[in-house]
């Protein structure tokens, strides 16, 4: 008797496992479609397009900061900190109230930089801000 018991044990050791992957099935397209995409918080800027020919000379005196490639601020020809900013900003507004700030950044610096300086300039009292970039 005891080789009967034995024939009736392997037989039900077959699992079917198609209905553990309906579920599995189902609960994939139930987290892919419920799922929420976050997009991630930040500035979008639209820059205008590149080119050669110099800003129009209708505008009043303006200060151009130039940003370059490893986020250095230039002012005039000089390198300057960006702490500096809002004296210098402020220096030129008092000569002329009309005073605009200009920032030519260069396509791969950061733009917290361009932020620092418009902050800065904000700070002075001048909020025409110009973003222009170079090649």
């Amino acid at each position: 008797m005891a080789i009967g018991r034995r024939k009736v044990a392997e037989e039900q050791t077959d699992i079917d496992m198609t209905p553990m992957l309906d579920v599995v099935f189902i609960l994939l397209i139930f987290f892919v479609v419920t799922a929420s995409f976050v997009r991630e918080a930040g500035i979008d800027i639209n820059r205008p397009p590149i080119s050669d020919e110099p800003p129009p000379d209708s505008q009043p005196t303006a200060i151009i900061f130039r940003i370059a490639e490893d986020n250095t601020v230039w002012l005039e020809g000089r390198r300057i900190d960006v702490r500096s900013v809002r004296a210098n900003v402020e220096r030129a507004h008092a000569e002329n109230p009309q005073t605009k700030v200009i920032i030519e950044a260069h396509p791969q610096a950061k733009t917290e930089t361009f932020v620092l300086i418009s902050d800065q300039a904000r700070e002075a009292g001048v909020y025409d801000i110009a973003l222009g970039t170079k090649k």
